[in-house]
């Protein structure tokens, strides 16, 4: 691909698949120009690095959509001051995404191949704000909480209340709640010391976290 058609190519994905989905913000319409999406992609998905798809990274995890990766920026609605726990690295594209708006980036990986690509593809971009590590984020990270910001890239069948705990007053969390057919994606705001408030901004469908919390089960 040229890069002429690369431009062509981003700024298609930018007007026919973000701004569609109700993404406005100017902020984040620039950051989606300004950090390279197809640097993120493994080598063999290139050509769809700004396709309306999920592309694998092996290890059964995928990237999100470009419009789910911006209308998330939006809703969490990020600050230049503020810390962020992201749970699952993946590509370290989302991760790249976060750094360039808040203080610092905490992102947790439970596979070291993906913390591995993550930490290859956001050095190569020049990513300095980021601290990665390996370890199981299902139900938070207590390490460098409280936090601003959470956001799980990996849905999850009921939302842990470790999560909840580990948010300062004015923080928002960001997760993909419940179980197929239905996911909601999910805004949770903390609006004082233990009290939340809570909105479904639209339905998706999302890969699981590994060891996500799951639901009760019922049985009649």
């Amino acid at each position: 691909m040229s890069a002429m058609n690369v431009e062509e190519a981003r700024w298609n994905m930018i007007e026919h698949q973000i701004r569609p989905l109700e993404v406005l913000d100017q902020q984040v319409l620039d950051l989606m120009y300004a950090v390279k999406r197809e640097d993120f992609v493994p080598a063999a998905y290139r050509m769809l690095a700004f396709s309306d798809l999920e592309i694998p990274l092996g290890q059964g995890e995928h990237m999100w959509p470009p419009k789910l990766e911006a209308r998330v920026m939006q809703e969490l609605a990020l600050k230049a001051g503020d810390r962020v726990l992201e749970i699952g690295t993946g590509s370290g594209y989302f991760t790249a995404l976060l750094a360039r708006l808040v203080q610092h980036v905490y992102s947790v990986e439970i596979k070291p191949e993906l913390k591995a690509l993550g930490e290859a593809n956001l050095r190569r971009a020049g990513v300095a704000n980021v601290t990665l590590e390996l370890g199981d984020g299902a139900r938070g990270w207590t390490k460098h909480a409280p936090y601003d910001v959470i956001v799980l890239t990996g849905s999850t069948p009921v939302l842990p209340p470790q999560l909840l705990q580990q948010m300062k007053p004015g923080a928002r969390l960001f997760a993909v709640v419940g179980e197929p057919p239905v996911m909601a994606a999910r805004l949770v705001t903390c609006t004082g010391e233990g009290s939340y408030n809570s909105i479904d901004l639209l339905e998706t469908r999302i890969a699981p976290l590994t060891n996500a919390l799951a639901g009760e089960r019922f049985s009649f």
